[in-house]
């Protein structure tokens, strides 16, 4: 597997829930939990000393994207961070409220629709060579994103004709597009913006915004990783053959409805295949370009984990429930089901929908299942913990969480974006940090060095 860059952006869905008839706007809510993170400031978009950024999105949902990483397990672990970092805003704020006279509870879901049929998204980023010829990498990747949900689905309660059923992906019922630069009025399969936050001669970024975001670390892994390994087969020249779908907005539909994964899709040649099928015409693919390659230890990983996870969705996909988010929850909203003698259309599994998603671990269904030790865990809580406050070592992210450590610890004005930096009264000049593999910047150290009154030593 190449060299890459990876990012994850999250929308998190807010909704609070007062002791008593009060209205209170989101607005005001959602600037107590950026108070928990950006003390004595009440911003719409702030970085953090993790690299990550943390900021408010359209429609007030705040959005946290993980720094810079070029591991597949760093951004799990990222991912994750941004959940705890979330979670830990909200007795702040939830104090804060009291206050105020204002009672209640805050709570926050990890997901990508509301009750009025809303949606936000998960974005994946990857960086890509300019070089490499965009349009045959995205037409060659449309069949795979659209399957890819088989194992990357966070699963869905929606009414259709009266009826309720339970859909694999958040995401696919809101997909109009193929391809469109944008993120919101088409949503699209691919998006197509071309801002890659680097050297805009050497690199561009795929942006993806189809994907559901994930509770669940395995599905998280599975969703960026076999992506990733695609993604590098298809740039090395490993394409797949006549595997363009006839019409993939239909397409990506009908396969997340059907959670037996029997649905048959029509390609262009005619010829109609299963979602599993599709997967694994990549997944041999995947094997002939791993062949080709130097040993990658956590590719040929990631590889055996899709082939595996496949192998199980087509015997009986309850065999992954600790891994995959859409049949963990189907399977414990089954279970509650049998044992209330309850239907699909019961309020309490509608509210199980929106429960599992719930980022506290105190309540969250999702972390019920982790504490039972019914989820499967990739990455250890210690390294969670760290990424809260600590940016990856080997990226971009590594110098700006230095940086932004050291102007609050010096109380010191600055200004940051993905590539730049400014003490604001010191020396006046913009540091651009344009090459996100690059983790150190002798600049900024000389900067810092000037500004803490020390002299820099060469």
């Amino acid at each position: 597997m190449k060299q890459r860059i990876f990012g994850l952006e999250n929308e998190y869905g807010l909704i609070f829930s007062p002791d008593g008839k009060v209205y209170l706007p989101v607005e005001k809510v959602l600037g107590y939990i950026f108070e928990g993170l950006i003390p004595n400031s009440w911003p719409s978009n702030a970085f953090l000393i993790n690299g990550a950024r943390f900021y408010q999105d359209t429609g007030c949902h705040p959005e946290y994207a993980t720094p810079e990483c070029d591991n597949i397990f760093d951004l799990v672990t990222h991912d994750k961070a941004g959940e705890r970092l979330v979670e830990g805003c909200l007795p702040l704020a939830e104090e804060r409220l009291k206050a105020e006279g204002i009672n209640g509870e805050i709570y926050i879901f990890k997901n990508n629709t509301d009750s009025m049929g809303n949606t936000y998204g998960c974005h994946e980023n990857y960086l890509m060579k300019r070089d490499v010829d965009f349009w045959k990498v995205t037409e060659q990747l449309i069949p795979f994103f659209v399957t890819r949900q088989i194992y990357a689905g966070a699963g869905k309660l929606l009414k259709l004709s009266g009826k309720m059923h339970y859909f694999m992906s958040q995401r696919a019922q809101h997909i109009h597009e193929k391809t469109s630069s944008s993120t919101t009025s088409s949503r699209s399969i691919i998006n197509t913006r071309d801002e890659p936050h680097a050297d805009a001669e050497k690199y561009r970024r795929l942006h993806i915004i189809v994907g559901d975001s994930n509770m669940s670390e395995f599905s998280t892994l599975m969703k960026v990783g076999v992506t990733a390994v695609v993604l590098s087969m298809i740039e090395e020249g490993f394409t797949v053959p006549s595997i363009e779908l006839e019409d993939p907005v239909k397409a990506i539909r009908e396969i997340s409805r059907d959670t037996t994964l029997k649905r048959r899709v029509k390609l262009e040649d005619g010829r109609e295949l299963t979602a599993i099928e599709i997967q694994r015409v990549y997944l041999e693919r995947a094997y002939d370009y791993l062949a080709s390659t130097a040993v990658d230890p956590i590719a040929e990983d990631i590889v055996r984990k899709w082939e595996t996870t496949l192998g199980k969705l087509e015997e009986d996909p309850r065999q992954l429930s600790r891994q995959i988010d859409w049949v963990m929850k189907k399977d414990l909203m089954i279970s509650y089901m049998e044992k209330k003698e309850c239907g699909w259309d019961d309020p309490r599994i509608l509210m199980m929908d929106l429960q599992y998603h719930d980022v506290s671990r105190s309540r969250g269904l999702y972390y019920v299942l982790e504490k039972m030790d019914m989820a499967e865990k990739v990455v250890e809580e210690e390294d969670i913990h760290l990424a809260m406050s600590e940016p990856p070592q080997t990226t971009r992210a590594k110098v700006r969480g230095d940086f932004i450590r050291f102007a609050r610890e010096k109380n010191r004005s600055y200004t940051v974006d993905w590539t730049y930096l400014k003490l604001n009264g010191y020396w006046e000049e913009t540091i651009l940090c344009m090459d996100p593999f690059i983790s150190s910047d002798r600049r900024v150290e000389e900067l810092i060095a000037t500004a803490a009154g020390h002299r820099f030593s060469k």
